[in-house]
């Protein structure tokens, strides 16, 4: 299904963070050349400025770099919906068993999934797609030096991925999230330029890492409500540190008390449908 257009581009406006960042560093090199002996107070603003950067790189959550969804809109609240989101696959295996798992309760999902990984298995995508949920974009090579990408490898990352997705899927992705959820300070501009919204989680249940599935389960369930955006894992990799990839045995737990609660899980692309304009 090959899709060869871009979704239109969105005006970029930098965080007050950023522009202070910018001031920052401007102000630093303008008192350097005004007067050299200020070079001590300069080196130690700018290195405290960057120190704050690497941490924002590292909190998945933060918005001082830029735009991040961490919950569903105040509309879905009044719907008792949530989102139940899906990262690093899609595999041929585990990604199936969720569908089905899905399909038992109709709940729908937001599936984060590889570029590589979606021409790899371009038949799983088509079935997430068929059975009603969407493909999202979670970079092309998902490698663990992504939040130290220059603009222009962002760019090429992102876009690639959007293509390998777009020809597996028929539908270009609407929303990104960085791999682990570490994000560059150059990402915020390359994703508007690409038309994507980028999004973190309101909670998750450290599925790939952990090795107890009550504890991961846990972790997703307290203070569960509304709105409330779930990270899981769906990606082949959960194979190789355990027999049974640990997302089988949370989600069928997970899913009744998302029933029990009241609540059901939609797209995100449902959910934002007004923001995107669908």
């Amino acid at each position: 299904m090959p899709v060869s257009q871009s979704l239109p581009p969105r005006p970029w406006q930098p965080t007050p963070f950023v522009k202070a960042s910018f001031a920052v560093h401007a102000a630093s090199a303008i008192a350097v050349g005004i007067a050299p002996v200020t070079w001590p107070w300069a080196l130690t603003t700018v290195a405290t400025n960057q120190a704050l950067i690497g941490a924002c790189v590292m909190w998945p959550r933060s918005t001082w770099i830029g735009e991040n969804i961490r919950r569903l809109p105040e509309t879905s609240k009044s719907k008792n919906e949530i989102a139940l989101t899906f990262d690093d696959g899609p595999d041929p295996e585990i990604t199936l068993h969720v569908l089905d798992l899905l399909d038992i309760v109709d709940h729908k999902a937001s599936f984060y999934v590889v570029g590589k990984q979606a021409e790899k298995y371009p038949q799983v995508i088509q079935e997430i797609v068929r059975r009603g949920h969407a493909v999202e974009n979670h970079s092309y090579h998902h490698t663990n030096s992504f939040a130290f990408y220059s603009s222009s490898r962002l760019h090429r990352e992102l876009e690639a991925a959007q293509q390998a997705i777009a020809d597996a899927s028929g539908a270009l992705p609407r929303f990104f999230r960085a791999p682990m959820g570490f994000r560059s300070p150059f990402l915020d501009p390359v994703i508007a330029r690409l038309g994507l919204h980028y999004t973190s989680w309101t909670r998750r249940g450290f599925d790939s890492t952990a090795s107890n599935p009550a504890a991961v389960l846990q972790r997703l369930i307290k203070g569960l409500q509304a709105s409330d955006i779930l990270l899981l894992h769906d990606g082949s990799m959960m194979k190789a540190k355990r027999e049974r990839p640990i997302v089988l045995d949370v989600l069928p737990d997970l899913l009744k008390v998302i029933s029990d609660r009241g609540l059901r899980s939609v797209t995100l692309r449902h959910a934002f449908r007004d923001v995107l304009g669908e």
